[in-house]
């Protein structure tokens, strides 16, 4: 059995081999079946499979985190399930059930229980994915189907926690059309924003903001996080219309401003013009859960949020949420499921 010698003290986010993961398969048109653990390793594939050849395929990304007093908590794993579950019907795959999905992340996380570092250095990052795994030369849905969910643990997705990023606006890139695969975390989707993001952190950036490919005026997401701007005590973040992800940490922070904090939320279009006039901008997603957002270059203009620093709601936001997410508050939503 591998047993776990990770430092915990050093860890990114990166990936690091843990002992096993789940494994399960579907044929077109027959429900999946159930799965089972395996040692983690690499899987056979043919050259042909659909997701090799056309991208057919997507994943889900959520977290573990390990209490003082040693308990595991998962953060709204149902919300992943349902939005994997919608994703395979977008793509033309079999939809995953709730049930093999939940079983699957309870028991990767139950076997890789000791990979889970202390809260205050990270967590266990879960990654289901489900793709086509069949061979098909020509364009049409695979013929058999994988659903695999590994982990490891990971520290901070941007550096030094929360602190202030600098971003800068995309001029030359969009993220998704509208009426494409925007709101569907297809595997496709991730692949085009290498090369926009690589080139703003050789600037010296942490990240990129995508305007809309219509009109190129309103913000739709930061990288692969959500945007969200506190300008006049209402929070302000992008209208769901098919080209922006629904973000499960989205969805939190807005329950969050509006029961919690009384705050206004407006979900609406934004132009980047409004943005430059906002009190605070944040982004916000599994990985990052809330980075606040110090500064942004749009047109070789740098504007500059909360004087460089955290904003006061945004800190009361992160507070509020990974109070929920680590076990150190309560939950008043029934957010957390407790392994």
């Amino acid at each position: 059995m591998k047993t776990n010698n990770v430092n915990f003290d050093d860890l990114t986010f990166t990936f690091t081999e843990t002992r096993s993961m789940y494994v399960a398969k579907c044929k077109l048109g027959q429900d999946w079946n159930t799965g089972e653990l395996v040692p983690y390793g690499n899987i056979s594939i043919s050259p042909a499979s659909t997701v090799l050849n056309y991208g057919q395929g997507l994943f889900e990304g959520m977290k573990a985190y390990k209490t003082d007093d040693e308990r595991i908590l998962l953060f709204r794993p149902e919300m992943n399930a349902e939005r994997a579950a919608k994703g395979c019907l977008r793509l033309s795959m079999p939809e995953i059930s709730k049930t093999i999905f939940m079983e699957a992340i309870q028991k990767v996380v139950n076997d890789n229980s000791d990979y889970i570092p202390p809260t205050e250095k990270g967590a266990l990052y879960i990654r289901p994915i489900i793709f086509g795994s069949a061979e098909g030369l020509g364009v049409a849905p695979s013929t058999e189907y994988t659903f695999i969910v590994y982990c490891s643990p990971v520290g901070p997705y941007f550096k030094g926690g929360l602190s202030p990023i600098k971003l800068i606006v995309s001029t030359n890139y969009h993220r998704a059309p509208l009426k494409g695969t925007g709101g569907v975390k297809a595997i496709g989707n991730y692949v085009p924003g290498m090369l926009p993001s690589g080139n703003a952190k050789r600037e010296g950036f942490a990240e990129i903001i995508y305007l809309d490919a219509a009109e190129e005026q309103y913000v739709e997401e930061v990288g692969a996080a959500n945007f969200f701007a506190i300008k006049e005590g209402k929070i302000i973040t992008p209208e769901l219309t098919g080209s922006i992800l629904p973000g499960i940490t989205r969805d939190s922070i807005i329950h969050i401003a509006q029961e919690k904090l009384g705050m206004a939320v407006e979900e609406r279009r934004i132009s980047i013009d409004e943005v430059m006039t906002a009190d605070e901008v944040f982004c916000a997603g599994t990985a990052a859960i809330i980075s606040p957002i110090g500064s942004i270059k749009y047109k070789n203009k740098e504007h500059l949020f909360s004087k460089g620093n955290v904003g006061e709601i945004t800190r009361e936001l992160y507070d509020i949420l990974t109070g929920i997410q680590f076990g150190t508050d309560n939950d008043p939503f029934n957010w957390i499921l407790e392994l």
